[in-house]
């Protein structure tokens, strides 16, 4: 579990960043939210916990379950920890989302950045998608080239796991294909949004009056008016 310590911590910040919660409720929402940890134990949780804590990362309070609201099916009287994020923690948490790097397209920690993406900003999503797709772009054709190659020494069913694995990966780079586009018109729409409304409220420069020469009369001044009757 040691390797997958960073994106576990990653996944417990995010949520607890949405709400605070006790271990019990924490662990069912890593369960149903990512995919990767449907087969997380206390044993994994309880020790990336107790280090977000000594971090100051995040903090934990000692609630009864009478107290408690957050899982209110739950019985007994034994007092339960509520952990919550802490100014540091959400600075760090912030700080790793802004992260578009390598690290942030592996398998491992893809879907994790993935679930957390309505807390990060437009570009570093885009930079994040075309890395992942760059990254299995390759991969496929680096199988692609090996399936080639042993094709003739495989048996149908290592054959068809074979095609199974590539049919995969293509799928999840069209999906990715169609999440780069949209991610792409809609930072487009949004920038010329803000140019039109930076246009709008842009003041126009008043026209110029228009000005008589100097020395001139207007047909209404009463001079004028006056010597016209006296000729």
């Amino acid at each position: 579990m040691r390797s997958k310590t960073p994106v576990l911590e990653t996944a417990i910040l995010g949520l607890l960043k949405e709400s605070p919660l006790h271990g019990y409720e924490l662990r069912k929402r890593l369960n149903i939210m990512l995919g990767s940890f449907r087969v997380l134990s206390y044993g994994s949780l309880y020790p990336a916990l107790k280090s977000l804590v000594a971090r100051g990362l995040i903090t934990g309070t000692e609630q009864s379950a009478a107290q408690s609201t957050l899982a209110p099916a739950l019985s007994g009287k034994r007092a339960r920890i509520v952990y919550e994020l802490t100014a540091e923690g959400k600075e760090h948490l912030q700080s790793v989302l802004a992260s578009s790097g390598p690290a942030a397209w592996e398998d491992e920690s893809f879907d994790v950045r993935f679930a957390f993406f309505a807390q990060t900003d437009a570009e570093t999503r885009i930079r994040i998608l075309e890395g992942r797709r760059t990254r299995l772009t390759e991969r496929l054709e680096a199988v692609r080239e090996s399936a080639a190659r042993t094709r003739e020494r495989l048996d149908e069913y290592t054959l068809e796991l074979q095609r199974h694995g590539l049919e995969q990966v293509e799928r999840e780079v069209r999906w990715l294909d169609g999440l780069i586009t949209t991610e792409r018109d809609r930072s487009s729409g949004h920038s010329r949004s803000t140019t039109r409304a930076r246009t709008s409220s842009t003041p126009h420069p008043a026209e110029p009056s228009e000005q008589e020469p100097d020395g001139a009369r207007r047909p209404e001044d009463p001079g004028t008016t006056n010597t016209k009757e006296r000729g």
